[in-house]
């Protein structure tokens, strides 16, 4: 269950001056500055054009499918991927938390679905914690989508683990947020988890 405390923490952060456009739907991004030329072709690589159909607006926009986390480290044949919707799964890593090597470069991937409507700003923002208290946050940038039946894929920014005796002192707890350009809306779920870190994979 999340607190106010974590509320605050899976804040987005916002750039000073910048204020999101009002939310349109695909249909009026399509209809938008048709002769722009530019403007044409990057609603074109999001899948956007005049004469796609309206695709229907009920349920969550973003499915949030899994989180992947990757390193050239990893024994042959093992993968670490946390099944964001397996509610159960998430829970037992309270008990059974996932385990990560100590001192090594990885990354991580997310997989998600654009359900409906046209996302733009798209953003995951991950706070660790380790005994209550916050020791990391993340913010990464996934950009802008539009709504397919196939997942999207997003790798993040390679990053090193740490390392030492206090590093491998305990469990760290970890809540997700996947959040749009509107941060003062949260239509997309937080789910949490847990790792630790240890000598060997």
């Amino acid at each position: 269950m999340s607190t106010n405390e974590d509320h605050e923490d899976l804040q987005p952060t916002n750039t000073p001056g910048y204020k999101p456009s009002a939310a349109k739907t695909v249909e009026e991004y399509a209809k938008l500055d048709a002769e722009d030329e530019s403007l044409a072709r990057w609603k074109a690589s999001l899948g956007i054009n005049a004469d796609a159909p309206a695709a229907p607006a009920s349920g969550p926009k973003i499915t949030v499918l899994t989180l992947e986390l990757q390193s050239s480290s990893l024994p042959a044949g093992k993968t670490i991927k946390l099944d964001v919707q397996n509610n159960a799964l998430l829970a037992d890593t309270k008990k059974n938390p996932i385990v990560i090597k100590e001192g090594v470069e990885y990354n991580v991937r997310i997989t998600f679905k654009v359900n409906h409507s046209l996302i733009t700003g798209l953003r995951y923002i991950q706070v660790v914690k380790l005994a209550g208290i916050k020791v990391d946050k993340l913010e990464q940038m996934l950009g802008s989508y539009s709504a397919r039946a196939e997942p999207y894929t997003k790798d993040f920014e390679s990053e090193e683990s740490p390392s030492g005796m206090l590093a491998r002192s305990g469990h760290y707890s970890v809540k997700s947020r996947v959040v749009d350009d509107d941060g003062a809306t949260f239509v997309f779920s937080d789910w949490g988890w847990s790792f630790k870190l240890a000598k060997e994979w």
